[in-house]
This record gives C-alpha cells, sequence and structure tokens, in this order.
C-alpha cells in the first residue's frame, strides 16, 4: 500500500510539507491519525474537541487538513466546522466518524467539509483525502 501512495505522487516533496490538525477526543483515534499522517511524512498537532480547534486557529496557525470527528465534548464537529469555515479558514476539512446515520452525516457535510470517511481511518481513505487537499491547494 505504501508502494501505492508513493507511485500516486501523494508522498511527494510537496505532501511532506504539508500540515494537519487532528481534532478527536478519543486517544486512540488520536495515535492512529497522528501515526498515519507521520508515516507520511505530514507534520500534525492534535487537540481533544472542536473549541480546541477553534482556539488553535485563533491563536494564528494554519493547517492543510483538518481531521475533525464529529462526536466530541464542548463543541462537536459540526459547530467547530461550521466556525472555522466562518472564520474563512480555507483548509480542506475531512470529516471522519464511526457513525453513519445519514441524516447526521448530510448537516456535517453541509457545515463546509471537503470530505468524509467513516472510521476507521486507513491508508487509503488518507490518501483520498490527501488528493483532495492536493486539488484544492493547486
Amino acid at each position: 500500500m505504501e508502494d501505492e501512495v508513493l507511485k500516486s505522487g501523494v508522498a511527494s516533496g510537496r505532501v511532506q510539507k504539508m500540515t494537519a490538525l487532528i481534532v478527536d477526543d478519543n486517544r486512540v483515534n488520536q495515535t492512529i491519525h497522528h501515526r498515519l499522517l507521520q508515516n507520511l511524512g505530514i507534520e500534525n498537532q492534535v487537540v481533544g474537541n472542536g473549541k480546541e480547534a477553534i482556539d488553535v486557529h485563533c491563536s494564528g496557525k494554519n493547517f492543510d487538513l483538518i481531521l475533525m470527528d464529529l462526536d466530541m465534548p464542548v463543541m462537536n464537529g459540526i459547530e467547530a466546522t461550521r466556525k472555522l469555515r466562518a472564520m474563512g479558514i480555507q483548509s480542506t476539512i475531512a470529516g471522519v466518524s464511526s457513525r453513519s446515520l445519514t441524516d447526521n452525516i448530510q448537516e456535517f457535510i453541509e457545515a463546509g467539509l471537503d470530505d468524509f470517511q467513516e472510521k476507521p481511518l486507513t491508508i487509503a481513505k488518507l490518501v483520498s483525502i490527501l488528493r483532495k487537499v492536493q486539488n484544492h491547494n493547486n
């Protein structure tokens, strides 16, 4: 699979300079997403809820990609995505959730997602997201 990533160009020098923000309250998911991104050479930061994602951006940081969980305490992914878009954040935002309820997913997408993937996130799903980031940046 990593050979496919390299052949697809996703692991090229340009992608390795990418930055990502992981927004998830589950430590196992945080670790999995962090390692997947790290293995592809993508610098990333982890926060535990949507409010922390807003705070990080208010402090002046920007990311090429935001992996946004749907269900989190304090501020969920839908509300956080809406606020980030209202702030003018142009990052590619990919929603990730273990829930596949159509109504919630539709509301999540309408909040401003560029992509949605069902958990667990895999290299193949991540590569699909990264291609959207590349297209977004071109």
